[in-house]
């Protein structure tokens, strides 16, 4: 052998082999702790009745902002947080109270709204008649319920002016209305507004209260000359010239108008308890509360979230 040949050394690393850590066995409980939910969210849904299907579904139609804050769902401002701005259907703010949003209205109360207004508008744009009084009526949803304002203008005044005598065209209006709202369950409440012009007597003689107090009663008269049933007036007032419509000078033709509101069953009630000893917070309890001793019902997905803490539990 050469002397010049030198020895081949090859240097192998020796790889220890360590723990090679359990981060996929936390991934593996986390996908199969989320199969089993949804599998049991399946068979709950399965066996579920088609009224608890409803208000799950309606459940999560509400906006994110309406489910944080709370109150309806008609409100077109996108900030969860309530406060501030010039009127609650604003998106400027939502100055509404918070003991008005506590709960959403329920579904088939809403639709119920929805549908009056469409057939209301239906019948206004149906008739050669009415068709031009259909730029004088406003509709909104308020915390009450639906509200139906038929407003004056300089050209087409609802009422003599200075007077409670309702003009033809507006009479008219009102003997239409009268139907449709008396197939509702929902009671009404009417109210009168007039612009800020003062008579010359001032506030001690007749004054903008009693012409307010006034024309809603004429105007109550010719709903139940329409057919009405007067056991569904709830509520009839004159605010005189104490609320404006929002961007409106109080001495505009607008304000003059009349307010129809067609009352939820909550707005209906808290007027109700009005003459109940100690007001609102003296009302009695609700039938179905007071047939779950003093509890109030559960919502559908309250039931829903207990059913599936009941499969899970086995109870």
């Amino acid at each position: 052998m050469s002397q010049d040949r030198r020895p081949i050394i090859i240097k192998r690393k020796k790889v220890v082999k360590g723990h090679h850590g359990g981060s996929w066995k936390i991934a593996l409980a986390d996908f199969m702790t989320a199969l089993m939910a949804l599998f049991l969210v399946m068979w709950i849904l399965s066996t579920a009745s088609d009224e608890q299907l409803k208000g799950v579904a309606e459940y999560f139609r509400t906006p994110l902002t309406s489910a944080i804050a709370g109150g309806d769902k008609t409100t077109a401002s996108t900030s969860a947080i309530p406060g501030g701005g010039p009127d609650p259907v604003h998106t400027e703010g939502e100055r509404m109270r918070v003991d008005l949003r506590t709960q959403t209205r329920p579904s088939d109360e809403q639709r119920s709204f929805v549908n009056l207004q469409r057939r209301l508008e239906s019948l206004i744009e149906g008739d050669p008649q009415l068709r031009d009084l259909k730029a004088q009526m406003r509709f909104d949803m308020t915390p009450e319920g639906l509200r139906i304002q038929l407003v004056d203008t300089e050209q087409r005044p609802m009422f003599e002016i200075g007077s409670d005598q309702v003009a033809p065209y507006m009479r008219d209006l009102l003997r239409a209305m009268a139907p449709l709202l008396n197939e509702m369950p929902n009671s009404l409440s009417i109210s009168g507004h007039t612009d800020n012009i003062p008579y010359a007597g001032g506030e001690q003689g007749y004054s903008n209260w009693e012409l307010s107090s006034d024309r809603a009663n004429a105007s109550r008269r010719e709903l139940i000359a329409g057919g009405l049933d007067a056991d569904k007036l709830l509520r009839v007032a004159g605010m005189g010239e104490r609320i404006p419509l929002v961007d409106t000078t109080p001495g505009a033709p607008i304000n003059r108008r009349i307010a129809v509101v067609v009352l939820d069953k909550r707005a209906a009630q808290r007027i109700r308890s009005q003459g109940l000893p100690g007001g609102e917070m003296g009302a009695a309890p609700s039938p179905a509360a007071s047939q779950l001793g003093g509890e109030l019902p559960r919502s559908p997905i309250e039931q829903f979230s207990q059913g599936l803490k009941d499969a899970v539990t086995g109870d």
